[in-house]
């Protein structure tokens, strides 16, 4: 039997690739096998955190502080049964509705006011606006602690302390000045010949933003709420400040609730409502990460 040895170089297309190139090829192989190798670990090492969580969250008081290994030797759901049941007279559902009842009127409303205030600044010129588009971006440097107690003294007076008012009312008059200049951005990366020729058809100023700009503008106003969405789920100033009956907690205070400094306290009853209370923000993000990586990468460019 003739042997025969295959000397045929490789060929890529319809073009031999010569020694040179094959080995500049395999060295570009293993160069991003060893990229996506460090990458994988460094991810590894960030997430090990959040999966010690989710792992300890199963485990009983006393292995938390005897192995710092990700999976329980013994795994039991005690810690999420008394966890949901709290301390209080109330379950863990009812801080969960209290946050919704924050979160979504919070979201709606900087969603509409943040798209009105930035097609504004963005399809129409007026006197001052050079000026007004400066001190919005001003806020922005403005630091939060700043105008902690003028608000709190405003919504004394108001007589909304203990109630969710002072936590979404101011955000249904655009203060988020970080969204409206990212809507503002992105509004002026879209085209504006459908808008002119919605306007030749007769469409009003409000008609043109919300059946022309609003649908081209979704991506963007997805990732106002997501933003939204996870900022207010972690605030713990906020309903520090202006809520004080136990009832009107949201989740971030009845986290509070299960820490004693003056006695012993159950970690895996705190880890397990924890996991619970990243859940919803996890939960979001995935379902719309699509328009959010969509919406910031493009309202970082300006058309």
């Amino acid at each position: 039997m003739e042997t025969v040895t295959n000397l045929e170089p490789m060929r890529k297309g319809d073009r031999t690739l010569s020694p040179q190139e094959l080995q500049i090829q395999r060295a570009q192989r293993r160069g991003a096998i060893i990229r996506y190798v460090v990458l994988t670990l460094f991810g590894l090492l960030m997430l090990y955190p959040l999966i010690w969580l989710v792992g300890a969250s199963f485990k009983t008081n006393e292995e938390i502080f005897s192995s710092a290994a990700f999976w329980p030797k013994e795994p039991t759901i005690q810690g999420y049964i008394d966890g949901w049941q709290t301390s209080t007279p109330y379950t863990f559902a009812r801080f969960f509705l209290n946050s919704l009842y924050i979160v979504i009127p919070k979201m709606i409303g900087t969603a509409i006011s943040s798209v009105i205030v930035a097609y504004g600044f963005a399809r129409f010129e007026f006197p001052g606006k050079k000026i007004l588009f400066g001190i919005l971006i001003a806020t922005l440097l403005l630091p939060d602690v700043v105008t902690r107690i003028p608000q709190y003294l405003l919504f004394r007076e108001l007589g909304w302390l203990d109630t969710y008012l002072p936590l979404f009312v101011p955000q249904w008059f655009a203060l988020e000045a970080f969204f409206v200049f990212m809507l503002i951005q992105f509004m002026r990366s879209i085209p504006r010949d459908m808008e002119e020729a919605a306007r030749v058809d007769g469409a009003n100023t409000f008609q043109v933003l919300w059946f022309v700009v609003v649908p081209m503008l979704m991506p963007a106003i997805i990732s106002v709420c997501l933003f939204q969405f996870m900022w207010t789920m972690n605030d713990f100033l906020g309903p520090l400040i202006y809520i004080s009956s136990v009832e009107n907690y949201p989740v971030s205070l009845a986290l509070k609730l299960s820490i004693d400094t003056t006695e012993a306290f159950n970690w895996n009853q705190i880890l397990a409502m924890t996991v619970l209370a990243l859940a919803p923000s996890l939960v979001v993000f995935f379902i719309a990460q699509k328009y959010f990586i969509e919406g910031i990468s493009t309202g970082g460019v300006k058309g």
